[in-house]
C-alpha cells in the first residue's frame, strides 16, 4: 500500500540523484492525497512511519526525523520566528497525534510526545512529554513492545 513515507522515500531518493522535477511532483501528489506537506529536502529515517498514511502532517524542509518513529496525524513539525533551525528528532520516537514539535530543539531517543502537545524546549532520552507547552511528566521511561 502506498502511503506518504513511500513516496516521500522515492522523492528522497530521486532528490538526492539530481533528478529535478519528478520530487516536486511527488512532493505534490503528497499534498493532494494526504493533505500533507513532507519534503524530499527533509531527512526522515528509515523504519518511519506516519498514522492513517500520513494524514495532514506538516514537516519542515531542514528537520532531522531519526529512525522507526512513528509520527501520528496532524503533527507539525517546523521552525519558529526568528530562528533558522528547525527540530532535530532521535531514534524511536512516537509524536501523538497533533503533537507540535517547534523551533530550534532536540528531541532525544526513545521519547514518547502526548497527543496536542506543543514542544518548545529540549526533551531528553526516554522521556515522556505532555501539555501546552510540553512538560516531562515521566523520565526513563521505555516502550514495552510486547503489548
Amino acid at each position: 500500500m502506498i502511503n506518504a513515507y513511500k513516496l516521500y522515500q522515492f522523492s528522497n531518493f530521486l532528490y538526492k540523484k539530481k533528478i529535478p522535477f519528478l520530487p516536486k511532483i511527488i512532493k505534490l501528489l503528497i499534498f493532494l492525497i494526504y493533505n500533507s506537506s513532507i519534503p524530499y529536502q527533509a531527512s526522515i529515517g528509515k523504519g518511519t512511519t506516519f498514522g492513517y498514511g500520513g494524514i495532514a502532517v506538516v514537516i519542515h524542509k531542514r528537520a532531522v526525523i531519526g529512525d522507526n518513529c512513528i509520527i501520528g496525524t496532524s503533527v507539525t513539525i517546523g521552525g519558529k520566528s526568528g530562528h533558522l533551525k528547525v527540530p532535530i528528532i532521535g531514534d524511536n520516537v512516537y509524536i501523538a497525534t497533533g503533537a507540535k514539535v517547534l523551533g530550534p530543539i532536540k528531541i532525544g531517543n526513545n521519547v514518547i510526545i502526548g497527543a496536542n502537545s506543543v514542544v518548545i524546549k529540549d526533551v531528553p532520552d526516554f522521556a515522556v512529554v505532555a501539555g501546552i507547552p510540553a512538560r516531562i511528566i515521566k523520565i526513563n521511561s521505555v516502550i514495552d513492545e510486547k503489548v
